[in-house]
């Protein structure tokens, strides 16, 4: 049985970007603004699945998951997803710290 939490990605190799933040106080749009980031990135071809937590002390790590470093480009200039990263930057983002990475190996264990 699968779990919405995690993302369903295909045998490796495919990129993995993760995205460490910690945020400004108040939500001044920001889980709006987030929620269509998902949405848009899921429409973009290349995209494999997006996995998100964040604590109460403002800090989160959102993973997503890409067939290409293409497909990650094409992603970052995207222009609504550009808006979005330049309010972050202005706004809702005290540190953020991106790397992106190579998933060569991936494996999982579901309890019964």
């Amino acid at each position: 049985m699968s779990d919405p939490q995690f993302a369903t990605t295909p045998e490796p190799p495919y990129y993995a970007v993760v995205f460490s933040s910690r945020r400004t106080p108040g939500d001044h749009g920001y889980e709006q603004t987030a929620q269509r980031m998902v949405e848009l990135a899921a429409r973009q071809p290349g995209f494999l699945g997006v996995e998100s937590a964040r604590g109460e002390d403002g800090f989160g790590i959102t993973v997503s998951y890409w067939a290409s470093t293409e497909a990650i480009a094409a992603w970052k200039a995207d222009m609504e997803h550009a808006a979005a990263q330049a309010k972050g930057r202005a706004q809702w983002y005290e540190h953020y710290e991106l790397r992106i990475a190579r998933v060569e190996r991936a494996y999982g264990k579901t309890r019964p």
